[in-house]
């Protein structure tokens, strides 16, 4: 089981490397990887197993974030419409994205930061991503509003990129007029 302490903080170099492929069909010890990613976020959001265990929550983690420079994410989230998203790829990538953009009104956070870094994380409101599951079937999966922002969140992960790094630093809450503000 994945507990925080598994979890490499923000200054820690494989969190600025781009990850490399995962070879398909994937291994024994890369599909475990995989679905205790899953594990924790699940295990996070709930209150009993997050108190017992001191895991922060979250709604995605990506591989670097563990120590291990893959490109694989999980993500567990509920939107703002109350639909589930919960899923785990090997070497996703995004193959479209809209034009349009959104943010979040709270900010981004991430389980390898431990302070509260303010600002706005401009990304496609929507998104396209196709990569495997953990059986080597190929997924592709439309995203959008908070789904797609975690989505791309975690792929900047897989590229050596921290959500803080799109904050403007001149005026961190600037807002963009052709980005849409998302409640979370």
């Amino acid at each position: 089981m994945i507990t925080m302490e598994d979890i490499v903080r923000d200054g820690h170099p494989v969190l600025r490397q781009k990850a490399e492929e995962v070879s398909l069909p994937p291994s024994e010890e890369d599909k475990q990887t995989l679905l205790s990613m899953l594990d924790y976020i699940k295990n996070s959001q709930d209150p009993d197993i997050a108190e017992k265990y001191g895991l922060r929550p979250g709604i995605g983690l990506a591989a670097p974030q563990i120590n291990v420079s893959k490109r694989m994410f999980a993500l567990h989230l509920e939107d703002g419409s109350n639909r589930t998203y919960s899923f785990a790829l090997f070497n996703p990538r995004i193959v479209s994205h809209s034009v349009e953009k959104a943010y979040l009104t709270s900010g981004e956070g991430c389980l390898s930061v431990d302070e509260n870094i303010p600002g706005y994380v401009v990304r496609y409101s929507r998104v396209t991503i196709k990569g495997f599951d953990q059986d080597a079937k190929e997924v592709k999966l439309r995203l959008k509003g908070l789904a797609a922002i975690a989505a791309q969140h975690e792929m900047d992960h897989l590229n050596g990129i921290m959500f803080y790094d799109h904050i403007n630093k001149k005026d961190p809450f600037f807002e963009p007029t052709d980005a849409e503000p998302l409640e979370r």
